[in-house]
């Protein structure tokens, strides 16, 4: 299955007709973004760019997921209504999705498990998971739906969760809470995940999650249209404006916020996406202005298969342990992590620049690893 057929696999990049290579690398370039901000040398000093923001408000770091959502929807018209077209039916695609979900919501389970495996206070709903579950509600609703009620749908979940969050009251609290503790978000996770969910999104916040994936799929019906190039290009720049400047208008009543998901967040961050893929869209599907793209292609051609394998290797660097000598003489085990950083990069800079400097060599090592992928054609699929 090639990548513009389900976004949330990891597939060769070809050359065939109707393909978005923009697509592929805004895939890449988002991959990308979720190594470096998942990756400090040191978490005590991180710019404030790269770390997502504590409660309300935005930071770069905290577009990278919602991007993620955003291209998944708009692949969906690529690749099922090639597949439909092949003469697949509905029922078989969904049971594709189902599978998917299924694998992505085990691997997930497997990085948040490790190292013993004991789940209790682990985060049951961590990036993994969340793509899978998400994708299994947004695909199924893509799949038996047409393009009126998937506008229908997005428009719903998002005035929807903004309804249950401003009027439904916690016990304790009442309703329209946005604080971090007393709002329905952090209710409905204390009562359902109680012993697993520590922190994130959660589940409420599913809600809006299928608004970010249809709103990519709106996306995707739009760029499958008779449209010129260049009217592909200029409306998805006018779009995703006018969804930057909505969700900064919502935000005065319900504040742009990643944990929450909030609704002016999708419309934001969906406005923001589509400003993103409109520019990888015009310099390189339009103007042919490619070479810049090229690490980002090797990313997106892998996008899952990067995102597991860097992440498992994170969790080994911290997991691995070694010798060395404290200030006081004394032999002390540190991480193979800490042990690297503080060796190599603390000298190099001051503590915020070195702990980005590895960040940043992490993601090249990674996109050295892709790029032996990508030149043997190794294109794995989920």
């Amino acid at each position: 299955m090639s990548s513009t057929e389900v976004e949330v696999t990891s597939s060769p990049v070809s050359s065939s007709p109707g393909r978005l290579i923009s697509l592929d690398v805004f895939r890449g370039i988002t991959i990308a973004g979720m190594i470096l901000v998942n990756n400090a040398g040191d978490w005590s000093h991180v710019y404030p760019a790269l770390a997502h923001a504590e409660w309300d408000g935005w930071t770069p770091t905290d577009l990278v997921f919602p991007f993620f959502l955003f291209i998944i929807g708009v692949a969906m018209p690529f690749s099922f209504t090639k597949r439909l077209a092949r003469g697949e039916s509905r029922g078989k695609l969904l049971r594709h999705v189902i599978t998917r979900s299924l694998i992505l919501f085990a691997l997930g389970m497997l990085l948040s498990g490790i190292p013993n495996f004991n789940y209790s206070h682990r985060l049951i709903l961590n990036v993994l998971q969340r793509i899978g579950v998400i994708y299994l509600m947004s695909g199924a609703i893509y799949l038996f739906t047409g393009v009126v009620a998937q506008a229908v749908v997005a428009v719903f979940c998002i005035v929807l969760y903004w309804l249950l969050m401003m009027l439904v009251p916690v016990p304790g609290y009442g309703a329209g809470v946005l604080a971090p503790v007393g709002n329905l978000w952090w209710y409905v996770d204390k009562v359902l995940l109680q012993g697993w969910h520590y922190h994130a999104e959660g589940i409420l916040s599913l809600i809006p999650s299928i608004s970010t994936v249809l709103l990519g799929s709106l996306t995707g019906h739009y760029l499958r249209s008779q449209r010129s190039n260049i009217e592909k290009a200029a409306g998805m720049m006018v779009f995703g404006n006018f969804g930057l400047v909505i969700g900064v208008i919502m935000s005065i009543w319900f504040p742009i916020n990643k944990l929450l998901w909030s609704s002016s967040y999708v419309v934001f961050t969906a406005g923001f996406a589509l400003e993103m893929l409109g520019v990888c869209y015009w310099l390189i599907d339009i103007k042919g202005i490619k070479s810049w793209s090229q690490p980002f292609l090797v990313f997106g051609s892998n996008a899952i298969t990067s995102f597991f394998l860097s992440t498992l290797a994170a969790l080994i660097l911290d997991l691995v342990t070694v010798s060395q000598m404290s200030p006081a003489g004394e032999a002390v085990r540190v991480s193979l992590k800490d042990y690297i950083y503080h060796a190599v990069f603390s000298p190099l800079a001051s503590s915020y620049n070195a702990s980005m400097i590895y960040s940043i060599v992490y993601v090249l090592l990674w996109y050295g690893v892709m790029y032996v992928f990508y030149k043997r054609k190794i294109f794995i699929k989920i």
